[in-house]
């Protein structure tokens, strides 16, 4: 599978792979080797976490390499008066009669929690490229759909606060 990312995406999982290799790993390195030093390696459960902890940097990096190479890289650019990728767009539910906010942003960053749909999800996908005021069937399965009307969209400046990062 390909996930869509800009090159913004590709950049900080770039930032993120360096600073794991050049600042984690050492990190990591030496609790196992200060670790080891305690004595018997089988009772020795700082030796157990520190060596779980600098597995987990290791294949966290492997996972971002691997994200990157199969990256389909899309550009971020849209209509001035349309849905596009980075944009905050207020959406009324009429099924629901209630309108929500939410920015559109591609399947790495997003989360739900934060109010960041991903663009592959059902809702990303029938908004996108629509304009403020068009009415869209938003279609989860072949058995359910509703309907939404894009009351709003804001260009939204990217400042780096939904970082990649997990350290």
């Amino acid at each position: 599978m390909h996930d869509k990312m800009t090159k913004k995406d590709i950049e900080r999982m770039e930032e993120e792979i360096e600073y794991r290799k050049l600042v984690v790993r050492r990190q990591a390195l030496e609790a196992v080797k200060e670790a080891r030093a305690h004595g018997d390696l089988s009772e020795n459960f700082e030796y157990h976490a520190a060596k779980k902890d600098k597995n987990q940097n290791e294949s966290r990096i492997r996972y971002l390499e691997r994200m990157i190479k199969t990256a389909q890289i899309i550009e971020s650019e849209s209509g001035t008066d349309e849905v596009g990728l980075d944009n905050t767009v207020t959406v009324y539910f009429e099924e629901d009669d209630e309108t929500e906010v939410f920015r559109l942003v591609t399947t790495v960053r997003g989360n739900s929690l934060k109010n960041m749909i991903s663009i592959d999800s059902p809702i990303g996908k029938a908004i996108l490229g629509h304009k403020a005021g068009d009415r869209v069937t938003v279609k989860v399965n072949d058995s359910y759909s509703y309907d939404v009307v894009i009351k709003a969209i804001e260009n939204t400046v990217d400042d780096g606060t939904d970082s990649l990062r997990k350290f």
